[in-house]
């Protein structure tokens, strides 16, 4: 009875997993039938036939292969080392089983020789400017190879370009001097905007000057003309004796001084006449 049980547990553990197989979602199972392919399986539960049918499982998530770095000669004849990252995924599943026996491998040999011609076929310059071209390039180029063996390049980067030492103490030279030249233009166009700034205050401040000066001088014009209208407006006023007492008056102080010859105006002498007319007419 026991031995029944045993054997019936080596059955279930030992044959059934040979026959009933899960296949996930993102996956399929190629199967070879005595040594035949009748196909893709998946996903779920699949019934294979024991000791007869063969699984192969196919991953058809996106994966990456690693290219190490490759030493390439440009058309220039400068050597470069390179390394990229190439990304697929497999999109026929029996062509992937059938048609190559390794895809790693494979992919890594035509990788290689391909960036070497892709790279023998252009400068230094254009392989450092370039870089998104040249991955575009070497996708289309791998994926013409792997098209037949089922699977999709969807994707090519470079992850590091390493030129020779003495270029890249040319290149780090070169850095060096546009940075230089760059701060001198920054410097002398900041010179330039402030020397700039510095006339347009001048010319604002020259403008406000004359401006204030030219107020200033209607504001005196105005009160001398203000002045000289209350001075004529008084001076209709005056009399003859007024002007006359005006005058004596200066001349007493012209006296009190030392001076030895003084200017007698004209109007005094025919004002004091034209007095003493008027005094010898009140005396008739």
């Amino acid at each position: 009875m026991w031995g029944l049980i045993v054997l019936i547990f080596i059955l279930l553990f030992v044959i059934l997993p040979s026959f009933l197989k899960i296949v996930q979602e993102y996956e399929r199972l190629v199967v070879f039938r005595l040594g035949r392919c009748i196909g893709e399986r998946g996903p779920g539960l699949v019934i294979l036939i024991p000791f007869v049918d063969r699984p192969v499982r196919v991953d058809l998530r996106e994966l990456y292969l690693e290219i190490p770095e490759q030493t390439c000669i440009t058309k220039d004849n400068a050597p470069i080392s390179i390394d990229f990252l190439i990304y697929w995924k497999v999109v026929d599943p029996v062509k992937s089983v059938v048609q190559v026996g390794n895809f790693a491998g494979a992919s890594q040999g035509i990788a290689t020789t391909t960036l070497r011609a892709i790279i023998g076929d252009i400068l230094l310059d254009d392989i450092l400017a370039k870089r998104e071209q040249i991955n575009l390039l070497l996708r289309q180029k791998l994926d013409e190879v792997t098209e037949r063996w089922g699977v999709k390049i969807t994707s090519v980067e470079i992850r590091e370009i390493i030129p020779p030492r003495e270029i890249q103490e040319a290149m780090n030279k070169q850095m060096s001097a546009e940075r230089n030249r760059r701060a001198l233009v920054t410097e002398a166009e900041g010179k330039k905007v402030a020397a700039i700034t510095v006339a347009e205050g001048e010319k604002q401040s020259a403008i406000l000057r004359a401006e204030g000066e030219q107020k200033a001088q209607i504001l005196r014009a105005d009160g001398y003309a203000k002045a000289l209208e209350e001075i004529f407006s008084a001076a209709k006023n005056v009399d003859s004796n007024t002007m006359l007492i005006q005058y004596f008056e200066a001349l007493k102080t012209l006296g009190s001084t030392n001076a030895t010859k003084f200017v007698i105006p004209v109007e005094l002498t025919s004002l004091i006449s034209t007095i003493g007319s008027k005094v010898k007419d009140s005396m008739k």
